[in-house]
């Protein structure tokens, strides 16, 4: 191996380790260090040696581990943000996984499904399956926003559900630059969201 190509190597694991255990990357996250071919050549070198692992098409992950039970799967999220970087498509999480995530359902779905701006198709992990479905300009307008999972989540729930209780968990939960997004965002909810929303953002005494 040359210098040149050592170099290369060196600064991917270097980035790689910065990043942490569970980050799930793509040769792009790379490419301001090398050639592609370079690039992939240092993942591969990696991956027969164990240190990161290949979880699908172009996909590649860092792992965790756990001192009990070994390798840990990549979160639904981290494997989101990397194919959303690497097919240049948009994400949002859907409702049931938005409410989730906000803390206001503990049910995690047996089905993850993300909002896409790009075609419905399934993206497939080892055992985990995310389904990416297109949807309207409208619900993607707040695609990588609080504001977005929010509106999701409230959505999910349903009017009847959203109750003084809901209100008072998002309120103690998103900062105040959060709640300024909610305001900025209030066109692309429903009415009724709309008004949950700037409730959300209210200051209390």
């Amino acid at each position: 191996m040359g210098k040149h190509q050592s170099s290369i190597d060196n600064q991917i694991m270097r980035r790689i380790v910065e990043h942490g255990e569970g980050w799930v990357f793509t040769p792009s996250h790379f490419l301001d260090l090398g050639s592609r071919g370079a690039v992939d050549t240092a993942l591969k070198r990696y991956k027969h040696a164990g240190a990161i692992r290949q979880i699908a098409r172009g996909l590649y992950e860092f792992p965790r581990r756990h001192a009990l039970i070994g390798q840990v799967a990549p979160s639904a999220d981290a494997i989101a943000q990397a194919v959303q970087g690497r097919d240049a498509i948009r994400l949002q999480p859907s409702g049931a996984y938005a409410a989730n995530q906000l803390g206001l359902s503990a049910q995690v779905p047996m089905k993850i499904v993300f909002y896409t701006d790009g075609p419905t198709r399934r993206v497939t992990v080892g055992k985990q399956q995310i389904q990416l479905k297109h949807t309207t300009p409208r619900t993607m307008a707040t695609a990588g926003r609080i504001s977005g999972v929010v509106i999701l989540a409230l959505r999910h729930l349903g009017k009847a559900h959203v109750d003084e209780g809901v209100i008072a968990t998002l309120r103690a939960r998103l900062s105040p630059e959060e709640k300024a997004q909610l305001l900025a965002d209030v066109r692309y909810a429903p009415a009724w969201v709309a008004a949950v929303l700037r409730r959300i953002a209210e200051e209390k005494e």
